[in-house]
Protein backbone atom coordinates (compact mmCIF):
# COMPACT_ATOMS: atom_id res chain seq x y z
CA UNK A 1 0.00 0.00 0.00
CA UNK A 2 1.34 3.40 -1.00
CA UNK A 3 0.99 6.39 1.32
CA UNK A 4 -0.59 8.37 -1.51
CA UNK A 5 -3.31 5.75 -1.95
CA UNK A 6 -3.93 5.72 1.79
CA UNK A 7 -4.38 9.49 1.69
CA UNK A 8 -6.93 9.03 -1.08
CA UNK A 9 -8.77 6.44 0.99
CA UNK A 10 -8.81 8.63 4.12
CA UNK A 11 -10.25 11.53 2.12
CA UNK A 12 -13.08 9.38 0.75
CA UNK A 13 -13.71 7.77 4.15
CA UNK A 14 -13.93 11.16 5.86
CA UNK A 15 -16.03 12.85 3.19
CA UNK A 16 -18.15 9.74 2.44
CA UNK A 17 -18.45 11.12 -1.07
CA UNK A 18 -16.14 10.60 -4.04
CA UNK A 19 -16.87 13.99 -5.58
CA UNK A 20 -16.10 15.94 -2.40
CA UNK A 21 -13.00 13.81 -1.75
CA UNK A 22 -11.73 14.46 -5.29
CA UNK A 23 -12.22 18.21 -4.83
CA UNK A 24 -10.41 18.07 -1.48
CA UNK A 25 -7.50 16.23 -3.14
CA UNK A 26 -7.49 18.57 -6.16
CA UNK A 27 -7.94 15.71 -8.61
CA UNK A 28 -10.66 14.35 -10.86
CA UNK A 29 -13.00 11.59 -9.70
CA UNK A 30 -12.17 8.72 -12.14
CA UNK A 31 -8.52 8.23 -11.06
CA UNK A 32 -9.61 8.48 -7.42
CA UNK A 33 -12.18 5.72 -7.96
CA UNK A 34 -9.59 3.56 -9.72
CA UNK A 35 -7.11 4.05 -6.88
CA UNK A 36 -9.66 2.95 -4.27
CA UNK A 37 -10.60 -0.10 -6.36
CA UNK A 38 -6.92 -1.04 -6.59
CA UNK A 39 -6.54 -0.58 -2.84
CA UNK A 40 -9.47 -2.94 -2.23
CA UNK A 41 -7.80 -5.47 -4.51
CA UNK A 42 -4.49 -5.07 -2.67
CA UNK A 43 -6.01 -5.64 0.78
CA UNK A 44 -8.40 -8.33 -0.43
CA UNK A 45 -11.50 -6.75 1.07
CA UNK A 46 -14.31 -4.37 0.19
CA UNK A 47 -13.66 -1.09 2.02
CA UNK A 48 -16.54 1.09 0.88
CA UNK A 49 -20.17 0.47 0.06
CA UNK A 50 -21.28 2.67 -2.83
CA UNK A 51 -24.93 3.57 -3.40
CA UNK A 52 -27.05 6.37 -4.82
CA UNK A 53 -27.35 7.74 -1.27
CA UNK A 54 -23.57 8.03 -0.89
CA UNK A 55 -20.69 6.04 0.53
CA UNK A 56 -20.45 4.07 3.77
CA UNK A 57 -17.54 2.24 5.35
CA UNK A 58 -17.50 -1.53 5.70
CA UNK A 59 -16.05 -3.02 8.90
CA UNK A 60 -12.83 -3.62 6.96
CA UNK A 61 -12.89 0.00 5.79
CA UNK A 62 -13.36 1.30 9.33
CA UNK A 63 -10.40 -0.78 10.49
CA UNK A 64 -8.20 0.47 7.64
CA UNK A 65 -9.21 4.08 8.30
CA UNK A 66 -7.90 3.88 11.86
CA UNK A 67 -4.64 2.26 10.74
CA UNK A 68 -4.22 4.60 7.77
CA UNK A 69 -4.53 7.69 9.94
CA UNK A 70 -1.84 6.32 12.27
CA UNK A 71 0.50 5.46 9.38
CA UNK A 72 0.04 8.83 7.68
CA UNK A 73 0.65 10.67 10.95
CA UNK A 74 3.86 8.71 11.50
CA UNK A 75 4.98 9.44 7.94
CA UNK A 76 4.30 13.15 8.40
CA UNK A 77 6.24 13.20 11.65
CA UNK A 78 9.16 11.50 9.93
CA UNK A 79 9.19 14.10 7.15
CA UNK A 80 9.10 16.93 9.68
CA UNK A 81 11.99 15.45 11.68
CA UNK A 82 14.08 14.99 8.56
CA UNK A 83 13.34 18.55 7.43
CA UNK A 84 14.24 19.87 10.88
CA UNK A 85 17.51 17.92 10.86
CA UNK A 86 18.29 19.46 7.48
CA UNK A 87 17.55 22.92 8.87
CA UNK A 88 14.69 23.45 6.46
CA UNK A 89 11.56 23.07 8.60
CA UNK A 90 9.59 26.31 8.29
CA UNK A 91 5.91 27.13 8.04
CA UNK A 92 4.59 30.51 6.96
CA UNK A 93 1.15 31.31 8.38
CA UNK A 94 -1.03 34.13 7.12
CA UNK A 95 -3.21 35.69 9.78
CA UNK A 96 -6.15 38.02 9.39
CA UNK A 97 -8.03 39.29 12.40
CA UNK A 98 -7.51 39.30 16.13
CA UNK A 99 -4.12 37.82 17.00
CA UNK A 100 -5.27 37.67 20.64
CA UNK A 101 -8.07 35.23 19.74
CA UNK A 102 -7.97 32.45 22.40
CA UNK A 103 -8.32 29.85 19.65
CA UNK A 104 -5.23 31.18 17.88
CA UNK A 105 -3.32 31.23 21.16
CA UNK A 106 -4.24 27.59 21.87
CA UNK A 107 -3.26 26.67 18.32
CA UNK A 108 0.14 28.35 18.64
CA UNK A 109 0.82 26.51 21.89
CA UNK A 110 -0.27 23.16 20.48
CA UNK A 111 1.76 23.55 17.29
CA UNK A 112 4.88 24.50 19.21
CA UNK A 113 4.49 21.41 21.41
CA UNK A 114 3.94 19.13 18.41
CA UNK A 115 6.69 20.65 16.25
CA UNK A 116 9.27 22.29 18.53
CA UNK A 117 11.91 22.32 15.76
CA UNK A 118 9.73 24.08 13.18
CA UNK A 119 10.22 27.80 12.64
CA UNK A 120 6.80 29.41 12.26
CA UNK A 121 6.78 32.66 10.32
CA UNK A 122 3.69 34.85 10.58
CA UNK A 123 2.47 37.23 7.89
CA UNK A 124 -0.13 39.77 9.00
CA UNK A 125 -2.50 40.47 6.13
CA UNK A 126 -4.67 43.50 5.51
CA UNK A 127 -8.36 43.45 4.68
CA UNK A 128 -7.86 43.54 0.91
CA UNK A 129 -6.87 39.85 0.77
CA UNK A 130 -8.88 37.45 2.94
CA UNK A 131 -6.61 34.56 1.86
CA UNK A 132 -3.65 36.34 3.51
CA UNK A 133 -1.34 35.78 0.54
CA UNK A 134 -2.28 32.14 0.01
CA UNK A 135 -3.09 32.49 -3.69
CA UNK A 136 0.07 34.51 -4.31
CA UNK A 137 2.20 31.81 -2.67
CA UNK A 138 3.30 34.12 0.14
CA UNK A 139 2.09 31.77 2.89
CA UNK A 140 1.65 28.03 3.36
CA UNK A 141 -1.59 28.19 5.33
CA UNK A 142 -4.00 30.94 6.36
CA UNK A 143 -5.92 31.47 9.59
CA UNK A 144 -8.53 33.89 8.42
CA UNK A 145 -12.19 34.78 7.98
CA UNK A 146 -14.66 34.18 5.17
CA UNK A 147 -16.44 34.29 2.95
CA UNK A 148 -14.16 34.43 -0.09
CA UNK A 149 -13.66 32.62 -3.39
CA UNK A 150 -12.48 29.13 -2.41
CA UNK A 151 -11.57 27.96 -5.92
CA UNK A 152 -8.38 25.88 -5.79
CA UNK A 153 -8.20 26.07 -2.00
CA UNK A 154 -9.10 23.73 0.83
CA UNK A 155 -11.08 25.60 3.48
CA UNK A 156 -12.16 24.23 6.86
CA UNK A 157 -14.56 26.15 9.08
CA UNK A 158 -13.44 26.46 12.69
CA UNK A 159 -16.03 28.74 14.27
CA UNK A 160 -18.68 31.32 13.41
CA UNK A 161 -18.85 34.70 15.17
CA UNK A 162 -21.94 36.93 15.47
CA UNK A 163 -21.42 40.34 13.91
CA UNK A 164 -22.51 43.85 14.83
CA UNK A 165 -22.49 47.38 13.44
CA UNK A 166 -19.61 49.62 14.55
CA UNK A 167 -20.85 53.10 15.47
CA UNK A 168 -19.69 56.19 17.31
CA UNK A 169 -20.84 56.14 20.92
CA UNK A 170 -22.86 59.32 20.29
CA UNK A 171 -24.62 57.87 17.22
CA UNK A 172 -28.46 57.87 17.56
CA UNK A 173 -28.44 54.09 17.02
CA UNK A 174 -25.65 53.34 19.49
CA UNK A 175 -27.96 52.75 22.43
CA UNK A 176 -30.07 50.11 20.71
CA UNK A 177 -29.97 46.49 21.92
CA UNK A 178 -29.81 45.26 18.36
CA UNK A 179 -30.14 46.46 14.78
CA UNK A 180 -31.15 45.19 11.37
CA UNK A 181 -29.37 46.08 8.15
CA UNK A 182 -32.39 48.13 7.11
CA UNK A 183 -31.76 50.42 10.09
CA UNK A 184 -28.48 51.41 8.44
CA UNK A 185 -29.91 52.18 5.00
CA UNK A 186 -28.56 55.36 3.45
CA UNK A 187 -25.58 55.56 5.82
CA UNK A 188 -21.99 55.86 4.63
CA UNK A 189 -19.89 52.76 5.27
CA UNK A 190 -16.20 52.08 5.20
CA UNK A 191 -15.47 49.93 2.15
CA UNK A 192 -12.62 48.00 0.54
CA UNK A 193 -10.63 48.90 -2.59
CA UNK A 194 -11.86 47.89 -6.03
CA UNK A 195 -10.59 44.43 -6.95
CA UNK A 196 -11.07 42.97 -3.47
CA UNK A 197 -12.71 39.53 -3.45
CA UNK A 198 -16.42 40.08 -4.34
CA UNK A 199 -17.76 37.56 -1.80
CA UNK A 200 -15.69 39.18 0.93
CA UNK A 201 -16.81 42.68 -0.02
CA UNK A 202 -20.46 41.69 -0.23
CA UNK A 203 -20.50 40.21 3.27
CA UNK A 204 -18.74 43.09 5.00
CA UNK A 205 -20.82 45.63 3.07
CA UNK A 206 -24.05 44.03 4.28
CA UNK A 207 -24.88 42.61 0.86
CA UNK A 208 -25.20 45.98 -0.88
CA UNK A 209 -22.96 48.45 -2.73
CA UNK A 210 -21.75 51.12 -0.31
CA UNK A 211 -20.35 54.61 -0.46
CA UNK A 212 -17.71 55.83 1.97
CA UNK A 213 -14.00 55.95 2.72
CA UNK A 214 -11.76 53.15 1.40
CA UNK A 215 -9.91 51.20 4.10
CA UNK A 216 -7.31 48.44 4.11
CA UNK A 217 -6.68 47.69 7.79
CA UNK A 218 -8.75 47.21 10.94
CA UNK A 219 -7.42 50.42 12.52
CA UNK A 220 -8.36 52.35 9.37
CA UNK A 221 -11.90 50.98 9.71
CA UNK A 222 -12.16 52.19 13.28
CA UNK A 223 -10.72 55.59 12.45
CA UNK A 224 -13.17 55.97 9.57
CA UNK A 225 -16.04 55.48 12.02
CA UNK A 226 -14.50 57.77 14.64
CA UNK A 227 -13.61 60.66 12.31
CA UNK A 228 -16.34 60.40 9.67
CA UNK A 229 -19.22 58.75 11.57
CA UNK A 230 -19.33 56.02 8.94
CA UNK A 231 -20.73 52.55 9.63
CA UNK A 232 -18.98 49.21 9.41
CA UNK A 233 -19.20 45.66 10.67
CA UNK A 234 -17.17 43.86 13.31
CA UNK A 235 -17.36 40.49 15.11
CA UNK A 236 -18.99 40.98 18.50
CA UNK A 237 -16.03 39.40 20.27
CA UNK A 238 -13.78 42.30 19.24
CA UNK A 239 -13.68 45.34 21.49
CA UNK A 240 -13.40 48.74 19.80
CA UNK A 241 -11.97 51.84 21.51
CA UNK A 242 -14.12 53.54 24.13
CA UNK A 243 -15.44 56.14 21.68
CA UNK A 244 -17.03 53.39 19.57
CA UNK A 245 -19.64 50.68 20.20
CA UNK A 246 -20.69 47.50 18.43
CA UNK A 247 -24.44 46.85 18.23
CA UNK A 248 -25.50 43.27 17.31
CA UNK A 249 -27.08 42.75 13.89
CA UNK A 250 -29.90 40.20 13.89
CA UNK A 251 -30.21 39.59 10.13
CA UNK A 252 -26.60 38.96 9.12
CA UNK A 253 -25.18 35.44 9.16
CA UNK A 254 -22.37 34.85 11.68
CA UNK A 255 -18.89 35.30 10.24
CA UNK A 256 -16.84 32.12 9.75
CA UNK A 257 -13.31 31.74 11.11
CA UNK A 258 -11.48 29.31 8.83
CA UNK A 259 -8.17 27.62 8.16
CA UNK A 260 -7.28 27.46 4.46
CA UNK A 261 -4.47 26.03 2.39
CA UNK A 262 -3.56 25.43 -1.23
CA UNK A 263 -0.75 22.89 -1.35
CA UNK A 264 -0.88 20.19 1.29
CA UNK A 265 2.15 18.90 3.17
CA UNK A 266 2.91 17.40 6.59
CA UNK A 267 3.35 20.73 8.36
CA UNK A 268 0.20 22.18 6.80
CA UNK A 269 -1.85 19.06 7.53
CA UNK A 270 -0.71 19.08 11.13
CA UNK A 271 -1.56 22.79 11.42
CA UNK A 272 -5.07 22.21 10.08
CA UNK A 273 -5.70 19.24 12.39
CA UNK A 274 -4.48 21.13 15.44
CA UNK A 275 -6.55 24.17 14.45
CA UNK A 276 -9.73 22.11 14.51
CA UNK A 277 -8.94 20.87 18.02
CA UNK A 278 -7.83 24.29 19.29
CA UNK A 279 -10.96 26.07 18.14
CA UNK A 280 -13.19 23.32 19.48
CA UNK A 281 -11.83 23.81 23.02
Amino acid sequence: MELRTLRYFVAVAEELHFGRAAARLHMSQPPLSRAIKQLETDVGAELLLRSAAGVTLTPAGAALLEEARTLLDQADRARVRVAAAAGAATLTVGILGDSADPGATRLADAYRRRHPDVEVRVRDADLTDPTCGLRAGLVDVALTRGPFDETGLTVHRLRADPVGAVLRADDPLAGRDHLELADLAGRRWFRFPDGTDPLWQSYWHGGEPREGPVVRAVQECLQAVLWNATVGLMPLGHRPPGELVVVPLTDLAPNPVVVAWKDTGPLVRSFAQLAVAAYRS
